[in-house]
């Protein structure tokens, strides 16, 4: 894929999409079927500076998220934080036209200046979810969205006035809102999906552990986790929330401190060498962790058994 083209507002994003100029310079509804594809471009990426929420629809196309691509056959919401990198393939062998049903919301980081969205936006976890980790809406939960963007269009169509920016702000933190309850339910629901991962979490951290390699290797960190389980470490985390009450760091410690019992009991080994054969560089570290875990130093564990 060719270099991503960097786009700074929403009007240049109307222009590179071949869209009418839009009626508000920050924020804009932009009805997918209307955006026109180049038949000579089979590739295409994009960096935005602003913040995107899409419901789309896509037949005869793939959505490309850095290495990896998707199909959007089913409608899904997505979100994207400035300076993301976003694509889409279309297959070159195929006569068919790529379609695209839905739409998106681009709202620029100025029109959240003065408002408490501008400071929040930034707890809305999703944003940094993949592509492949979007909301799959029922139909209920798709119209109700949509009833949201139909105010938000309708409010800046309408002569601006003092009180538009905090209609407007308010509809979009209650579209998050309602996003939120979504992805929630989602955890939920998609229990095969999301077990498969949390299994697959407790097998990469047993086999970590119980590795010789650890003093080398040092402790496995949220990023490396999520790697080895090809999802987003805020994906990760928000999926364990809901399924066990506890982030993934947490899973991390929890799984470190059962291997550092087992050797603390079985063991006569010190608890420096059991502090550096976990991958501890420091032993007043795992000391303080264990003890924070535990209630126990290591030592009133170990005092435990005898």
């Amino acid at each position: 894929m060719k270099q991503p083209i960097r786009i700074k507002t929403i009007n240049e994003f109307h222009e590179f999409r071949k869209l009418p100029k839009p009626e508000h310079p920050l924020i804009s509804v932009v009805d997918y079927s209307t955006i026109q594809h180049d038949p000579e471009v089979n590739e295409l990426s994009w960096i935005l500076d602003f913040y995107s929420i899409s419901i789309k629809r896509t037949s005869n196309a793939k959505m490309k998220y850095g290495q990896q691509e998707y199909d959007f056959d089913e409608g899904v919401m997505f979100f994207m934080a400035p300076g993301q990198v976003f694509g889409v393939t279309i297959d070159p062998n195929t006569q068919q036209k790529a379609e695209h049903t839905g739409w998106i919301l681009l709202i620029h980081p100025d029109f959240l200046w003065n408002t408490s969205l501008a400071k929040n936006i930034k707890n809305y976890e999703f944003f940094d979810y993949s592509v492949n980790e979007a909301l799959f809406l029922s139909e209920k939960e798709e119209k109700m969205l949509h009833q949201i963007i139909e105010n938000i269009q309708q409010e800046y169509h309408s002569n601006i006035d003092k009180f538009s920016q905090n209609i407007i702000i308010s509809q979009i933190e209650t579209l998050l809102n309602y996003s939120e309850r979504f992805y929630q339910r989602q955890f939920i629901t998609r229990k095969i999906t999301n077990h498969k991962i949390l299994n697959s979490l407790e097998e990469l951290l047993a086999d970590y552990f119980n590795h010789e390699d650890l003093i080398t290797k040092g402790l496995p960190s949220v990023q490396f986790v999520a790697d080895q389980l090809n999802v987003s470490p805020t994906y990760l985390t928000g999926l364990l929330k809901v399924l066990t009450g506890q982030s993934t760091q947490q899973h991390i410690h929890e799984k470190l401190i059962e291997k550092a019992k087992e050797k603390l009991s079985t063991t006569q080994l010190s608890v420096s060498e059991i502090a550096y054969e976990l991958g501890f560089e420091h032993p007043q570290s795992f000391s303080k962790l264990f003890k924070n875990k535990t209630n126990f130093s290591p030592l009133e564990f170990r005092q435990s058994f005898n």
